[in-house]
């Protein structure tokens, strides 16, 4: 079937990618199901995702979906005839550099650093394209509207945090110091660490609005509490944190940090006991008291 030859072709790109689908689809900025379906069959590859494969893959997208109309697969005559102006940049300007994972990811990073400086709303479409060195038909191609482009941002933050965390706790051992470590990661005490909140402030609002986004909202926090609650349950384990219903715990710090950080952000820095110093005392004040197990005499 042409479906089925076009998931072959794109498992091929992923294959000389040298990366896992779940980091391809990361690189595309598509959720992973999303990506594990359609190459399963169950799911079509649309075109603006075709159009990023060959992005990322680094390849020409007739090598996807084929030299004729009836090779093309899933994509039709008219979405192929798009996909080729699109990869065939205008001979009066030269392609801008695209940092790792191409077009798409570069224009959700260039999103991420404007909505941190400027807010979701007051943040256009032409600003990200001026950003990029790019044009607003370019965005709309791979982002076909403001909802699709939030969604990608999300998306980017959430995984870019769990990576993060991994990668700083990696190794750690003892519950008590990567309880900590996990604290001291969220607590906006840096300018990359103030810019990441407030993009999280934006997001919390648009979840409240938006159901999409209110379902990654839900999805990334029962992750991150689920992580809280693992090291707490292995503290309990090592007798570094007294017996405590991890999950509840888990619900209540993670809480806390959310509360405290929004707070040190909407208040003028350097006033004594509203920053970020103040903020990482009190929640290591909070593991003492109710979490780290007395030592015995």
């Amino acid at each position: 079937m042409q479906q089925d030859e076009v998931a072959a072709r794109v498992r091929q790109v992923i294959d000389a990618t040298g990366v896992s689908a779940r980091e391809f689809a990361r690189r595309i900025v598509i959720d992973p199901s999303k990506l594990s379906r359609s190459l399963n069959g169950t799911r079509r590859f649309t075109a603006a995702e075709l159009a990023r494969i060959a992005d990322i893959g680094g390849v020409d997208v007739g090598r996807l979906i084929g030299t004729t109309a009836g090779a093309a697969g899933e994509v039709t005559a008219g979405a192929a005839a798009t996909l080729s102006k699109v990869r065939s940049p205008s001979p009066s300007r030269s392609p801008s550099p695209s940092p790792e994972g191409g077009r798409p990811l570069q224009i959700v990073r260039e999103t991420v650093r404007l909505i941190a400086e400027r807010g979701f709303h007051a943040v256009r479409v032409a600003d990200i394209a001026a950003a990029c060195h790019t044009s607003t038909a370019a965005i709309h191609y791979h982002f076909p509207g403001r909802d699709e482009l939030l969604e990608a941002a999300v998306r980017w933050c959430m995984d870019e945090d769990t990576r993060r965390r991994a990668e700083a706790t990696a190794g750690t051992r003892h519950a008590g110091d990567e309880l900590r470590l996990l604290i001291e990661l969220q607590t906006p005490r840096t300018e990359q660490q103030r810019r990441q909140w407030c993009v999280w402030l934006d997001l919390w609002a648009e979840a409240a609005r938006s159901t999409t986004v209110g379902r990654l909202h839900v999805e990334y926090y029962r992750q991150w509490r689920g992580t809280v609650a693992d090291v707490i349950r292995r503290g309990v384990g090592q007798g570094v944190f007294r017996p405590v219903d991890a999950d509840g715990a888990a619900l209540a710090l993670t809480a806390l940090i959310d509360g405290l950080a929004s707070q040190v952000l909407a208040t003028e820095p350097g006033l004594p006991g509203t920053g970020a110093p103040a903020m990482h005392d009190a929640l290591i004040a909070h593991v003492d008291a109710c979490l780290t197990a007395p030592v015995s005499g």
